[in-house]
């Protein structure tokens, strides 16, 4: 086989590099690990040594073959069998995907195709939300990102939508020479803890969304005038976010999410 970059396919190879991440991600028996982009393996090796099961998600079908095969191989049968491998694509799969002998997973631990690894997190966390905490390798730049603080130049709509979901924090970078075959961009980990989110917000992740949306996309422009296509006007924009305590001459890479999810909630107090 040959490894195809419209897959994002960088295949972790070092064992040092495995155990340094199954550590990091601290799972343990009673967990049920989520890794979406096994690949050849090496870190899914990793995982069922130590976890109570693995759901290994692969899209490729050639991989997907091969996984139990390699499990097989070079694990003894009890452990082997704590893994289940799952053909199906990362961006879709949900719990109903998994198979019925599978309890909901509770840790993502993954290598994640570089190319589209902000989608593939963000998703999985809405379709699994009993994934407690995780370990996820990712571009270092698409790292940092992620876990960029409010009011830096990098600062940005993944940072704050990972923030809806999860607490995450930068954990460490990963040299190029441990996959093959070797990228040529830098990796870093993100480990997060999942935020517990009260039943009264989670219906306005959309609306939250939105807006995190808008107000980005003209980073240059003050609240009041970003939202205004959200909100439908530049006066109920200034109106929302004064309602919400925040300043609407503000920018906003300045905004934590909390400040996004009050401005939503002012949206749904105050239609339009």
């Amino acid at each position: 086989m040959r490894p195809t970059k419209r897959r994002g396919q960088n295949f972790l190879v070092d064992p040092n590099t495995v155990r340094r991440l199954v550590r990091l991600a601290a799972i343990g028996p009673d967990d049920v690990a989520l890794e979406v982009g096994p690949g050849l393996g090496s870190l899914t090796l990793g995982l069922v040594a130590e976890a109570g099961a693995v759901a290994a998600v692969e899209v490729d079908p050639r991989l997907a073959a091969a996984l139990p095969v390699t499990a097989a191989a070079r694990l003894p049968a009890e452990v082997a069998g704590r893994l289940h491998v799952i053909e199906a694509d990362g961006l879709r799969v949900g719990p109903a995907d998994l198979p019925a002998a599978v309890a909901a997973p509770t840790v993502l631990a993954a290598n994640l195709p570089y190319n589209i690894a902000v989608p593939l997190l963000l998703g999985l966390l809405e379709r699994f939300p009993t994934v407690r905490r995780g370990l996820v390798m990712v571009q270092a730049e698409v790292a940092d990102r992620l876990t960029a603080p409010p009011g830096g130049r990098i600062y940005g709509v993944p940072s704050v939508k990972l923030a809806w979901y999860a607490e995450a924090r930068p954990a460490g970078g990963v040299p190029r020479p441990v996959f093959w075959p070797q990228p040529n961009v830098d990796s870093g980990l993100v480990a997060f803890s999942r935020r517990p989110t009260p039943p009264a917000e989670a219906s306005l992740r959309a609306e939250v969304f939105a807006a995190v949306d808008a107000a980005f996309a003209q980073r240059r422009k003050t609240l009041r005038t970003a939202l205004a296509s959200w909100a439908g006007s530049a006066g109920r924009a200034e109106r929302l976010a004064r309602a919400a305590g925040v300043d609407p001459g503000a920018r906003g890479e300045t905004l934590d999410v909390e400040a996004f999810v009050r401005i939503a909630r002012q949206a749904r107090l105050d239609p339009a």
